[in-house]
């Protein structure tokens, strides 16, 4: 609904009219808040983010058939950091799993890792 009372955009000044949530003039003003709030995130985040995505590519590109067994040598000379994750899982017997988001690890013996992809929920 549309108020008679005109909005001043905090990015670039304009007055305008729109709904009362309406804070930006465009669609403009609202992507350079957004980059600028974006841009205040703490460096750590970004670079532990940048970790476990470079991680996840990672274990797309090697793991190509949804589960395969590899030397954790070739994970840690592609650059693979086993220290970030996004969440972990311990099955009934005892094994587990350290996931990238949907894709997953887990340690053999002989120092082999099982890659394994999630499921989707559907």
């Amino acid at each position: 609904m549309l108020h008679a009372k005109k909005t001043l955009c905090p990015i670039c000044g304009t007055s305008f009219l729109g709904r009362r949530d309406k804070k930006f003039c465009s669609d403009n003003c609202r992507a350079i808040s957004h980059q600028a709030e974006k841009q205040k995130q703490a460096p750590i985040i970004k670079q532990i983010n940048t970790i476990l995505k470079k991680n996840r590519d990672l274990l797309i590109k090697l793991n190509t058939t949804g589960k395969i067994t590899l030397f954790e040598d070739q994970l840690l000379k592609k650059g693979f950091d086993m220290q970030y994750y996004t969440h972990s899982f311990t099955t009934k017997t005892g094994r587990t799993y350290y996931f990238c988001y949907d894709e997953g690890y887990a340690f053999l013996e002989d120092g082999r890792v099982l890659l394994v992809r999630q499921k989707q929920e559907e």
